[in-house]
């Protein structure tokens, strides 16, 4: 069983066992997660699509930790007036393991 959902404005399709890294969560190491916004849940021969969320379906993820990504350089430059900014960012994440894929009461879609 798959689903897709939405974190943080990114959708990722997700299987039980997975390891995630989405956009940082306001949760601590060890707390179990909702990821509310299933677009569509997926299974042997039925797919249940959303419009735009699959009514009563959830994803439990179970929260790892928080890491960083890699880092990026922002160089600005522009020749002839010695104007040059270097920048580095690095993007936190919070990395969850999916434990559980509710399906919830929705119809058979395409």
């Amino acid at each position: 069983m798959y689903a897709v959902v939405e974190s943080g404005g990114r959708q990722y399709k997700v299987q039980v066992g997975q390891t995630l890294d989405v956009d940082l969560l306001p949760a601590a190491a060890g707390e179990t997660v909702e990821l509310g916004q299933v677009l569509m849940v997926g299974g042997d021969e039925e797919v249940s699509v959303g419009q735009p969320t699959v009514p009563g379906a959830k994803v439990l993820a179970e929260v790892v930790g928080e890491i960083r990504g890699p880092k990026i350089i922002v160089f600005k430059y522009k020749p002839k007036v010695r104007y040059r900014r270097k920048l580095g960012h690095r993007q936190s994440y919070t990395r969850v393991v999916v434990k559980e894929i509710l399906a919830g009461s929705a119809q058979a879609g395409r």
